[in-house]
Parts: structure tokens; C-alpha cells; sequence
């Protein structure tokens, strides 16, 4: 008999079934919102990248003072319209040599004077909502969807907090990492360090301090904090005295794909978690120095996150993903302390009842 108080993981399935990923497209990854870059890669006038969002080829550009995001198809015959990174004064679809001005609206159309009731006003490359949090581009397909500061409220202030020159930063170094399991099940890891004491050693001992270590859910966010392990054991050199926050560690995990992470020292890297089937992820990890300066220090914590942490989460949730396709399984309890702290999972609980409620499923519909 089973214990109706006890709170459950989700149900395998929604970790191997290819059909629950096909529905999480329309109900999770086009209403939500989704790291799609940095300014820094549109600085200049008619500077553009592409980007694909689950199938949905995008793009950004730099319209004058305005970044603007859009379908990657030309609203004549579907030809995309860019490809890779550029700079360029209009958008020429290679297909008919249809232009569009940078803000997306039809400049010229080769012998469309002939057609009657054709207006050039009436056409436009479609639109894609974006907003610029902190120097990073967020998309969002859902044109009705509440902005990120309800979303993820206090967010952005706090994140200035931490990282007091974040206006200044770039792009520096790009870790991209496959992993043969479920975005679901890498993003869960993440977000819960009940597992970290026994499996990251050198995270728990010589950046974070697990007896402070405490997640709670903020909006549609998971606010991750602790100060830092004892100094003379960091496993990096910091200015504890710089300034408030020097000494503390802290992420924000804005669901479902995207996470700042401050590193003691004010040091900032992202993660992006991008799904690219059921059963496989690619997580990029990046990290940001002052104009994308050259940088020992993030050189060596860069390559220390790679030789512990990433690696040790491999084995992981590689495991995990194994184990969910297992006869033997079935959504295990979760460990909920009222008290949260290090050893609760209470925001894999708010991971499961987001995708729960996104979906519009419980349990008894996919029980195996």
C-alpha cells in the first residue's frame, strides 16, 4: 500500500515517453521564456544571429536602437531569410530577392507593382516577443505571456546586486556538454543539492559552504544561496573585501532552461540547458569577464568545473535516465523538509508541478 501523504517524483514516463517531449513544445518551450544571447553579439546596427528554439528557426537583430527578434522565414514562399552571424543594412530573402528593412517591414518585392491589391504595408517578417534581462536576450513565442518580472520577480535586481558590473560584461569562454538524458532530468540534478555532500567534493568543500546551502522558489524561479566554504580552502583566489557580496554564492535557476550562477568573487557564468530529443540534452555552460577579457581566473574555475562538477554529473544523470527506463521503477518520494536546506527536494517538487500544470497531466495519466 502506498502512502497518499508522501510527495512523488514524476512518473518515468514524462522522461522517455517521445510524445510527453512533443507536448512539452507547445505547452512548455513556445510559452515560456528562452535564453537566445547576449547583446554584446548585436552591438552594432544590422548585426544579427540565428538560433533555432525546438524546431523554430529565429533570429535576432540590432534595428537602430531596438534589438528585435523574429521568424526565420520569409513571409512570401518560407524561404529562410539569414543564416549563421552577420551584419547587414536590409534582409534579402535569397529566394525572390524580397527586402525587408531591418524592423522587419517589406521594403520591396520584385514586379509587385503588377498585382492588384497588393500593399507593401500589409507585409511583415513575424515578430517574435523578446525582452534584454541584464544584458542577456530572452524570447518568448507566446505573445500574451507575462513579462519576466513576473515571471521571475526581483530577479534582475538581485542579480545586479551580486554582480555589480554586469553591464560591462561579455561572452568569454563556452563549455558545451552533451548528456544522454532527459532536459527534465539534468535540470532537476541542478536544481537540488541533496546530492552534492556525497558526489562534488570539490564544489562542496572549496566554493559552497553546505551547511548554509538553501533553495527556495521565488516566482518561477529557483533562488540558490549560501556563502562561501571557508576561505583558506577556496579552491580559487577571491577579494573577500571588494564588496558585499564578494563571499557568497548564489544562481537562479529561471525555468525551465536558463541559469545565472554567481561564483564567490562575483564571478558569472550561465547555464543553458537545450534540449535536443527525449533522451538527449546539450548544456552550455558560459562565462563572462569585463569586454570578454582574457582571464586566469575563470580560465582555471572554468576548467576545475569541468574536471568535477560536470563530470560527476555526467555519470549522473546518465545513470538516472538508464534507471527511468528500468520495469523496477516507479516515481520514488521525494524528500521534502519544512525547513528546507542542503538535504530537501522541495524544488524538485516545484520542477514537477510546473511541468505538471504546463501540461495539464497528473500521475494516474502516465503511471507505468
Amino acid at each position: 500500500m502506498t502512502n497518499d501523504k508522501l510527495v512523488r517524483a514524476l512518473e518515468p514516463a514524462f522522461y522517455t515517453d517521445p510524445d510527453i517531449f512533443k507536448r512539452e513544445h507547445n505547452a512548455i518551450f513556445f510559452r515560456t521564456w528562452q535564453y537566445a544571447g547576449h547583446v554584446s553579439q548585436v552591438a552594432e546596427k544590422g548585426e544579427y544571429f540565428t538560433f533555432g528554439l525546438n524546431g523554430q528557426p529565429l533570429f535576432i537583430i540590432r534595428d537602430g536602437d531596438e534589438v528585435r527578434a523574429f521568424y526565420n522565414v520569409c513571409p512570401h514562399r518560407a524561404h529562410e531569410l539569414v543564416s549563421g552571424a552577420g551584419q547587414l543594412k536590409r534582409i534579402v530573402c535569397p529566394y525572390h530577392a524580397w527586402t525587408y528593412q531591418t524592423d522587419g517591414s517589406l521594403m520591396a518585392a520584385p514586379n509587385s507593382d503588377k498585382v492588384d491589391g497588393f500593399h507593401k504595408s500589409d507585409i511583415c517578417i513575424t515578430p517574435v516577443r523578446l525582452e534584454i534581462f541584464c544584458g542577456f536576450i530572452f524570447v518568448n513565442l507566446d505573445a500574451d505571456a507575462k513579462s519576466m518580472s513576473e515571471w521571475y520577480p526581483d530577479v534582475a535586481e538581485e542579480l545586479r546586486d551580486f554582480v555589480p558590473h554586469i553591464d560591462d560584461l561579455k561572452p568569454y569562454k563556452t563549455n558545451a556538454v552533451a548528456e544522454s538524458c532527459n532536459w527534465k532530468v539534468t535540470v532537476e540534478n541542478y536544481s537540488e543539492c541533496y546530492h552534492c555532500p556525497l558526489n562534488h567534493p570539490t564544489f562542496a568543500n572549496g566554493v559552497i559552504d553546505p551547511k548554509t546551502y538553501d533553495i527556495r522558489p521565488q516566482g518561477y524561479c529557483l533562488r540558490h544561496t549560501t556563502v562561501s566554504a571557508n576561505l583558506d580552502q577556496m579552491s580559487y583566489e577571491i577579494d573577500a573585501t571588494a564588496n558585499a557580496r564578494a563571499t557568497e554564492y548564489s544562481s537562479w535557476f529561471l525555468w525551465p532552461t536558463f541559469s545565472f550562477q554567481v561564483y564567490p568573487g562575483n564571478v558569472l557564468n550561465t547555464y543553458f540547458f537545450k534540449p535536443d530529443d527525449h533522451l538527449n540534452t546539450t548544456v552550455y555552460r558560459d562565462w563572462y569577464t569585463v569586454d570578454g577579457n582574457e582571464s586566469g581566473v575563470i580560465d582555471g574555475l572554468a576548467q576545475q568545473d569541468l574536471d568535477t562538477t560536470v563530470a560527476e554529473d555526467i555519470r549522473l544523470v546518465e545513470s538516472v535516465q538508464r534507471g527511468l527506463a528500468s520495469k523496477g521503477y516507479r516515481a520514488g518520494p521525494l524528500i521534502i523538509d519544512p525547513d528546507f536546506g542542503v538535504a530537501s527536494e522541495h524544488s524538485v517538487h516545484s520542477l514537477n508541478t510546473w511541468v505538471r500544470e504546463a501540461l495539464g497531466m497528473n500521475g494516474a495519466d502516465y503511471e507505468a
